[in-house]
């Protein structure tokens, strides 16, 4: 990280000086794509955009960026959801060398108050709606937070300070940018090498902020074709139409980026969905003829539940990202459209997906592993160790450690230095990931759960991955969740949330079913219905939502 005063700039506060420029950029993706101009290479329902119209719309924002005074290293926060101005903010950062850090256009006043106090930015770039939206989302003792930090609304209620925020207007229809205030002076201007600055889900805490390289996010890309395609970047040829990769996945969380540069590095198109639904879906699919996409859990439920559509056709694989799959949500939406669903394996600290199958695991072991997260890629290490930091044999469940090339540069401090994870995190030079599972005979990585997860009966452990499991195959439950809450004797006991197909619940019924299949002591104390689960913004199961709806057992003295 680059540190030292600050330079003043034409019409604004002073900003840091610009840090060293590295030799990778991810903005050479561009180049990836076919040169032919007219080549349509952004698909969404506002619209397409060319490989000329994309890299013109860049160039705009780039520019505006640059008279706002942004640099290499200055990090900038963009208001994006699931549209095309993802795509071109993101490069248009990265055109200028500066750090991006996108934020969910969905987010409340709060919400990114609280986001630019942990991880403060330069500028924050967003079309028109959404940066006036962002006050109409706050409550009123949150206005005179956002306001002094954008002044989004109006006057200013106190004196303006020299580190406010610079902003920058997107016009979406034009590809326009606007200065409205140049760049503020950040604490410090991050390494040049610092592509992105991503949150984590925070389903177990507040979410952390990661620092991901350029470089070492273009390997993990390559690493990714490698092990899906067996072969690397596509060539750089002309063609009047390329093959695209559907990306139902939000710009602002790390698997929608992630996928939307994978295709692009393969020299695919992108089809981007503003909103999720299963008929959307199923239009896409048909209307571009796909034969793989990827989906987060909550979206392979949500088909798998839909009356609305029939068939996917010609659909054949889905990878299951973000989150893991339960192997019988896995066979049901095999059984419905006959797609084979496939499970993975990534952390935003590991820099990416790490763990996934090959065409030549799906040929030689399709359904037989369903469930499976897939075997680690070529220049990923894995171990499952024990409590003492031993490998365990295999078959034998421990915590998963993970060697990558990828990984995190670290956490985004408050003044925006790196840090390291925790010293107990960090094994050998391998990570502790925080997820239990294990390795079976042919090398394929079974997730059993998170450690914060776990469930201690009185000292007997419970998974309640396993319990969800057999939850899930009983007819009458549509979806399962079990967490461990207090208890007064035992220190905590299983409870179950089920979303039933219709109606209400048997609850015994459900226990004697889950009697037949379980151990006594994994059995639920109690079983809970509600409409839909909690869940995070990449569609994992936010338990401690669930644990707050029981109340904590009563302490006699």
């Amino acid at each position: 990280m680059a540190m030292s005063t600050s330079v003043p700039t034409e019409g604004g506060p002073p900003v840091p000086p610009p840090a060293e420029r590295h030799d990778r950029s991810l903005v050479e993706l561009l180049d990836d794509l076919p040169a032919l101009d007219d080549t349509i290479v952004v698909h969404s329902t506002a619209g397409t955009l060319s490989h000329a119209g994309l890299r013109a719309a860049v160039s705009a924002v780039a520019d505006a960026l640059t008279r706002a005074g942004v640099g290499p290293g200055h990090p900038v926060g963009a208001l994006v959801g699931s549209g095309m101005t993802g795509v071109v903010a993101m490069f248009a950062v990265w055109t200028v060398g500066a750090v991006y850090m996108p934020i969910n256009r969905r987010s409340t006043g709060r919400e990114v108050a609280d986001l630019l106090a942990d991880t403060p930015v330069s500028l924050l770039l967003g079309t028109a709606p959404d940066l006036a939206e962002l006050a109409g989302f706050a409550e009123p003792a949150e206005l005179a937070e956002l306001d002094r930090q954008t002044g989004l609304l109006g006057e200013p209620r106190e004196p303006r300070e020299l580190g406010e925020l610079g902003l920058v207007e997107l016009d979406e229809t034009e590809w326009s940018a606007t200065v409205r205030r140049p760049a503020s002076a950040p604490a410090a201007a991050y390494d040049g090498d610092i592509a992105l600055v991503l949150r984590t889900s925070g389903t177990t805490g507040k979410p952390k902020a990661v620092l991901l390289r350029h470089r070492s996010t273009i390997d993990a890309l390559d690493s990714s074709l490698r092990k899906l395609r067996r072969r690397g970047p596509a060539p750089r040829e002309k063609r009047p139409t390329i093959r695209v990769n559907l990306i139902p996945l939000s710009l602002a969380l790390w698997s929608g980026i992630f996928n939307t540069l994978f295709s692009l590095r393969a020299g695919f198109g992108v089809v981007l969905l503003d909103r999720f639904t299963p008929p959307v879906f199923a239009a896409a699919v048909h209307t571009h003829r796909l034969k793989s996409t990827v989906l987060a859990p909550a979206m392979i439920t949500m088909l798998c539940d839909s009356d609305e559509i029939d068939t996917l056709e010609p659909l054949e694989i889905v990878r299951s990202i973000t989150a893991p799959l339960s192997p019988a949500t896995a066979r049901r939406f095999h059984e419905r459209f006959g797609v084979l669903v496939l499970n993975s394996y990534g952390q935003t600290e590991l820099g990416g997906e790490v763990v996934g199958w090959t065409i030549e695991d799906i040929r030689s072991f399709g359904t037989e592993k369903l469930g499976a997260a897939g075997r680690p890629y070529d220049d990923v290490d894995l171990r499952v160790l024990d409590e003492n930091d031993e490998d365990v044999a295999l078959g034998e469940l421990g915590h998963i450690h993970i060697r990558s090339p990828f990984r995190m540069r670290g956490y985004a401090a408050a003044d925006g230095s790196p840090e390291p994870p925790d010293d107990d995190r960090i094994v050998d030079g391998f990570l502790r990931t925080g997820d239990i599972g294990r390795m079976d005979a042919d090398g394929f990585l079974w997730i059993e759960g998170r450690v914060s997860d776990m469930i201690n009966r009185g000292g007997l452990k419970i998974f309640p991955d396993e319990v969800e499991e057999v939850l899930r195959r009983h007819p009458s439950v549509r979806d399962a969740a079990v967490a461990g809450v207090p208890d007064g004797r035992l220190g905590e006991v299983p409870h179950a949330w089920i979303v039933p197909q219709s109606g209400e619940i048997d609850a015994a019924a459900l226990e004697a079913w889950c009697r037949e299949r379980l151990v006594a002591y994994k059995v639920p104390v109690a079983f809970a219905v509600v409409e839909t689960m909690p869940r995070s913004d990449v569609g994992k199961l936010l338990r401690r939502q669930l644990r707050a709806t029981v109340a904590p057992p009563e302490v006699t003295l």
